[in-house]
């Protein structure tokens, strides 16, 4: 009963006559509107979400995430965190792969948050960065938000050999998703580390860890770290370790990649912003939102903000779409873009209920539910 009381009221307040979903709101109205949404969508996403739980697998399409999950601690008041752990093994034959994530459903034990395990769709090398693999991350992060009451803003990401492979893939790709994230024994391949700029990063690898170059590899794009931090010694927090005398099995030394990530949060709202497509394309990007046909890997995009100034220096699509709240700008005054330099829009942009509605159900993040937003063409260059 209580529920269809909330929906109700959701109706009420977010809608009050037909047609008003564009209605300018005021910044108080917005966030009461916001609270309510949220509420309503964690009570549906615990409904959503209630049977995968329940069966310990999440699907999309034919694909399947099986996973195991661990509660560690008690719960902090600002809620718990999420520890997202993938196995290791590739190509090789399933119960290989299924030893594999067996092994990893208890190699590290958070001392708080809900520790999960999934194990891989695939049984292939690039096991954990396929296509696909971003929509199922998205369902288990909901569902651990609506469930074991998970701060969106405390989930890390982790994993081993093969696994180690898809953090230097999935990790960058998904950058704005993931407080923290930790490196162990895997092969960078063709992965950038750009995106990482506002996304804590630990590289473990031991010496002799030969095979596939993975040691001198976890060497370079640590070096590749460290210049990005000298360019930009805000963002780009990491660490590299090179374990000494230890080949692919680190003997758990890396386990102190755990506590080092929970001391990590999400910024949400960064004030910078670098985000270059990976192999699998995404179409937003923390305030950012791009055209989904123009998302070709390796379109980049750099920009910045500064009290109700947005700086765009580089931008490889026609246009952008900026999402905006009251924690970034003060939406009572005008709002200023810039690309290289020169004005592209300048304005009043309005707060209303279709925005926070569309934002929600489109990122299925708490914390990207925006009241504004503003597209701008990019001009030729």
């Amino acid at each position: 009963m209580k529920r269809v009381i909330l929906f109700f009221a959701l109706v009420i307040l977010a809608f009050p006559l037909e047609g008003n979903a564009q209605r300018s709101l005021s910044r108080n109205k917005a966030r009461r509107q916001q609270a309510l949404m949220s509420r309503q969508w964690v009570a549906d996403a615990r409904e959503k979400y209630e049977q995968a739980i329940e069966e310990e697998v999440f699907e999309w399409g034919n694909l399947k995430l099986k996973f195991k999950a661990i509660t560690y601690g008690e719960k902090p008041a600002d809620g718990r965190s999420l520890y997202i752990s993938m196995h290791g093994g590739g190509g090789a034959p399933t119960a290989v792969n299924d030893q594999q994530w067996r092994n990893q459903i208890h190699l590290y034990k958070p001392a708080e948050g809900v520790y999960v395990a999934p194990r891989a769709p695939w049984d292939a090398w690039n096991m954990w960065f396929q296509e696909g693999i971003d929509e199922l991350f998205e369902m288990l992060i909901q569902a651990a938000v609506a469930h074991w009451d998970v701060n969106p803003d405390k989930v890390y990401l982790m994993g081993y050999s093969a696994g180690g492979d898809g953090v230097w893939r999935m990790a960058p790709r998904m950058a704005d998703r993931w407080a923290a994230a930790s490196m162990m024994a895997g092969h960078p391949g063709e992965a950038s580390q750009v995106n990482l700029r506002n996304t804590p990063f630990m590289i473990w690898m031991g010496e002799n860890d030969a095979a596939y170059n993975r040691n001198t590899l976890a060497v370079k794009h640590g070096a590749i770290m460290d210049s990005l931090q000298v360019a930009d010694p805000v963002g780009y927090v990491h660490e590299t370790h090179i374990i000494r005398d230890k080949g692919h099995w680190m003997e758990r030394i890396d386990t102190l990649a755990v506590p080092w990530m929970a001391k990590h949060s999400r910024n949400p709202y960064p004030e910078k912003i670098v985000w270059r497509q990976e192999l699998v394309a995404r179409t937003a990007m923390y305030w950012l939102a791009a055209p989904s046909d123009e998302c070709t890997h390796g379109a980049t995009v750099i920009a910045e903000r500064k009290g109700n100034v947005i700086d765009i220096s580089q931008c490889d699509y026609s246009c952008l779409t900026l999402y905006l709240n009251d924690e970034m700008f003060n939406l009572n005054r005008p709002v200023e873009v810039r690309y290289l330099g020169t004005r592209i829009f300048k304005g009043r942009v309005s707060r209303t209920s279709e925005n926070l509605q569309q934002t929600l159900t489109e990122r299925g993040d708490l914390r990207y539910c925006f009241p504004a937003s503003v597209e701008v063409k990019i001009p030729s260059k």
